[in-house]
């Protein structure tokens, strides 16, 4: 089974969006400031990175060759998505807490 028309492309873009809402963040929030890092900076920007990593192969993943029927790679696509999604989530909602 083939998958629907159009889903990759959605998941793609939808992962884009997802990377510059979080480089938006990181700009906002203060990377470059020359104030010594914390040990909760360290871990918003760690969840951060991780998030970008997963957001930034969700396009490789979504289209990467694979046997006809074969759907693995495409749902691993979207967990990689929802993964990269949370931890930016998550960075941004521990900016406000830390």
């Amino acid at each position: 089974m083939q998958s629907p028309t159009g889903s990759v492309v959605a998941l793609s873009s939808a992962a884009s969006t997802m990377f510059s809402i979080g480089m938006i963040f990181l700009g906002y929030w203060g990377l470059h400031e020359p104030a010594p890092w914390r040990v909760g900076d360290r871990v918003i920007v760690v969840l951060a990175l991780a998030g970008f990593a997963c957001l930034g192969s969700v396009p490789w993943l979504a289209t990467s060759p694979a046997p006809p029927g074969d759907e693995r790679r495409f749902l691993l696509a979207r967990r990689a998505f929802v993964a990269g999604a949370s931890a930016v989530w998550l960075s941004i909602a521990l900016s406000l807490i830390l």
